[in-house]
């Protein structure tokens, strides 16, 4: 028996005792055409039967396979573990899609079928989710509601099972920083003080996390020991995501102990349950060995029943494998425990990815509910009933909404947790998260519900205007007034624990911060100037979209490989994107508010404001993408005539005591940059026209062909022009790159060498050079040289 998954062949882990060695072809059976007339057999592709064949065991046939299947598994991305060694036929045949578990099966033809589904079905319910059903009487019995045709097999691959304790390797731009440590054993003993579980410190030395960072030290022991609510307030890169992920897990771990006595029956019922499958699959395999050496013996190759030959049929059948057998078998419900909300999508992957990475050896469950994915996937993830869920507020309100099973009693929530939550809470935002808390602080309010609320802005406050001040009832905001607010909207009645760690400037002390004032236009030349001349990992960001994607073509242009993030972009090609510039030590990753909070990527080293942020908070919380973990990084601001105002917003509010120093820049190279910049301006004004042009005028030829009626040359975008017009445009844009290509390939950061003289040593002494020079230390050199000549 055997089960063709995701395009190889494999046996199954039950049967892996044996194999078959191809020896002829697979030659295709003949099918009564009204056979497809039933509903059953819809969608059956084609029958193929293998007569010439040989039986030999797996195991030394596998070895021989193993090498090749490694160096593929290996090759390709966000694959699965290297699976079980395998007896591929000579000629494969693939499906299209292949990320699916059941894509085709090839089975054999059983003589017994009624009997035979049964069994299986069976089977399929006590394993885990990923193993195939097998059978083709599974097909003509099982009811219709256990198939299901795949329709985006993309977006399946990318759905991941929540279990954390898997050796599955994620790709994600957090796996860097969760395995940066070689220590694997690392001392952990400054974590036993704060309360920490077992298995999470077991978790917390695999990672080489030796001791807490000071907003964990201090949230720990309140939030675990004390069972308090913490609003937490600590510069970015601090690590407050342990500061809550602990104590949900410890909260979680606590509610599975005290319900204890049903899981260990249940774990009792379970094993004698697979113990007893074990020895009937054993039994089989016993059975199955004596009637295929009858049948070489025999030779009798015409004989249709199981010991002839073999019938592969490909077809499109999933068998969902959801935990409802696992309900109805065991009458303990699994509540929703722990609940993360997150203002944006990648965000919400990243504290998925490092729960996971410390409920490694807890056996939690994890599920992330994000848009941009398909949410039939996620009410599936939800069936498994994880006891933590991870969300962006719309697709958790839509789901609740839906009246979604897992999601219909929050009442037993023991932790609620609000990332970035001053942003979360902000007016006119996120309308489903006041939905969502006026639920959970009415009709599914639990007493016993810890609720945590973090930010690096959290304490940020806003000088109040004089003519808000003098209204009737206005009160002048401050620290107190401004937490008390939050509290109130978000439900926390009892007296929290408040920690406020960060500084009064509000970013971190490592981070330099710069400017560069200049007009408009100029932007581009000075953020060209500076990806040439300090190359590393730098984040770019702008205000809006249409900036980030002006920016994408300009760069991409001039060959500086941008990657840009914005949330017009596919969800699929966002979290790409990130991945991509975690991987790469020299990259540039144009970007909008959305990666602005939160996001921990390793060794971000510049972050350069192209457009001066609204608030003082967006300017804390992307100025924080660098200089994370006590490491040093670099701020920009890029100021023009119109980022002024918001520039002295900014400054007014930080409460800055020194002015920002400006930003050293070789006048000399500016000239050539110019040039550069110039020349690619006009390739990507016109190449964006044409595209523009193209898209509506060809949108509209297609509605005019579509209603039948004729299209006036007027309603086309630009002039209708000749052949002889339109090909002098071509020429002129062609030269225009060949020109540009030419620019690109000279050196821009010209060594001019003096050579008039011979030196006493008889070495040639080379001038110093600003290249290589990190930008971290042009500016310390900078203010070396002020300090001289203020001295």
């Amino acid at each position: 028996m055997k089960a063709r998954k995701g395009g190889r062949f494999r046996s199954s882990f039950k049967l892996k005792r044996k194999g078959i060695e191809v020896v002829g072809e697979w030659k295709t059976v003949q099918i009564d055409p009204n056979l497809f007339a039933e509903e059953e057999f819809r969608d059956i592709v084609c029958l193929e039967e293998l007569t010439d064949y040989r039986l030999v065991s797996s195991s030394k046939v596998g070895k021989v396979k193993e090498k090749k299947r490694k160096a593929e598994s290996a090759s390709e991305e966000g694959s699965e573990e290297v699976e079980e060694p395998v007896i591929p036929p000579k000629k494969k045949k693939r499906n299209k899609d292949k990320g699916n578990a059941s894509d085709a099966t090839e089975i054999d033809v059983l003589v017994d079928k009624e009997a035979k589904c049964n069994e299986i079905i069976e089977e399929a319910n006590c394993e885990d989710h990923g193993h195939v059903t097998e059978g083709m009487s599974s097909r003509r019995d099982t009811p219709k509601k256990k198939k299901k045709v795949p329709k985006n097999k993309a977006s399946q691959a990318q759905e991941a099972l929540p279990s954390v304790a898997t050796s599955k390797k994620v790709k994600n731009w957090t796996t860097e920083v969760l395995s940066a440590s070689t220590d694997q054993k690392a001392d952990v003993s400054a974590w036993k003080d704060l309360f920490v579980p077992e298995p999470v410190l077991q978790a917390l030395s695999y990672l080489g996390f030796s001791a807490p960072t000071p907003i964990q030290a201090l949230a720990l022991p309140s939030a675990i020991r004390d069972n308090m609510d913490v609003l937490g307030a600590a510069e970015t890169g601090s690590g407050k995501t342990l500061a809550f992920a602990i104590p949900m897990i410890h909260s979680v771990l606590q509610w599975q102990k005290s319900n204890n006595s049903t899981a260990r029956n249940d774990s009792v019922s379970k094993e004698s349950h697979q113990h007893h499958d074990e020895t009937r699959w054993e039994n089989e395999d016993e059975a199955e060995k004596v009637t295929h050496q009858q049948a070489e013996d025999s030779g009798d190759e015409d004989d249709a029943s199981f010991t002839t030959g073999c019938v592969k049929v490909l077809e499109n059948v999933e068998f969902e494998s959801d935990d409802e057998t696992h309900t109805v078998d065991s009458h303990k419900k699994r509540p929703l425990l722990g609940l993360v909300l997150t203002p944006t999508r990648e965000l919400a992957v990243q504290v998925k990815h490092h729960i996971d990475a410390v409920a490694k050896f807890t056996g939690i469950k994890t599920a992330i509910l994000v848009g941009g994915m398909a949410a039939q996937k996620q009410e599936r993830v939800l069936n498994r009933k994880p006891e933590i869920v991870i969300a962006t507020p719309g697709r958790l309100w839509e789901l609740v909404k839906e009246r979604h099973p897992h999601l219909s009693n929050l009442r037993q929530l023991r932790c609620l947790v609000i990332d970035e939550a001053d942003r979360m809470v902000e007016k006119g935002h996120f309308l489903e998260l006041s939905q969502l808390l006026e639920i959970l602080n009415d009709s599914q309010y639990n007493p016993r519900r810890q609720t945590f609320v973090f930010s690096a802005t959290l304490t940020l406050v806003h000088q109040t205007p004089t003519r808000v001040l003098q209204k009737k009832n206005a009160k002048k905001m401050d620290k107190k007034t401004k937490l008390e607010l939050l509290m109130e909207k978000v439900g926390i009645k009892g007296k929290p624990k408040v920690i406020d760690l960060t500084r009064k400037e509000a970013t971190v002390e490592t981070l330099t911060e710069t400017r560069i004032h200049c007009n408009t236009n100029e932007k581009d030349y000075y953020l060209y100037y500076f990806l040439l001349q300090y190359p590393g990992r730098t984040m770019v960001f702008a205000n809006s979209i249409d900036c980030v994607k002006r920016l994408s073509s300009l760069l991409t242009i001039l060959n500086c490989d941008p990657l840009p993030l914005h949330a017009n972009m596919h969800q699929k090609q966002r979290l790409k994107n990130l991945e991509r510039f975690a991987e790469r030590e020299s990259c540039v990753l144009l970007t909008t508010d959305v990666a602005a909070r939160g996001l921990d990527i390793p060794n971000v080293q510049h972050v350069i404001h192209y457009q001066v942020p609204r608030t003082s908070e967006l300017y804390v919380h992307r100025s924080g993408r660098t200089a994370r973990a006590a490491n040093e990084g670099l701020s920009l601001l890029l100021i023009g005539p119109e980022d002024l105002i918001n520039f002295r917003k900014i400054y007014k509010t930080l409460e800055k005591s020194e002015e920002l120093p400006f930003f050293p820049v070789d006048a000399k190279c500016m000239i050539s940059i110019k040039e550069r910049m110039n020349l690619a301006r006009q390739i990507e004004k016109a190449e964006f026209f044409n595209s523009r042009a193209k898209q509506h005028n060809s949108w509209l030829q297609q509605a005019a062909e579509a209603l039948e009626m004729d299209l006036d040359d007027d309603m086309l975008m630009g002039k209708k022009a000749s052949e002889q017009e339109e090909s002098q445009k071509q020429k002129m844009l062609k030269g225009m790159k060949k020109q540009l290509k030419h620019m690109l390939s000279q050196p821009l950061f010209k060594v001019l060498m003096k050579t008039k003289y011979p030196t006493q040593s008889g070495k040639l002494l080379l001038p110093q050079t600003s290249v290589g020079i990190s930008a971290l230390g042009a500016m310390s050199k900078k203010q070396a040289k002020k300090k001289k000549s203020i001295k």
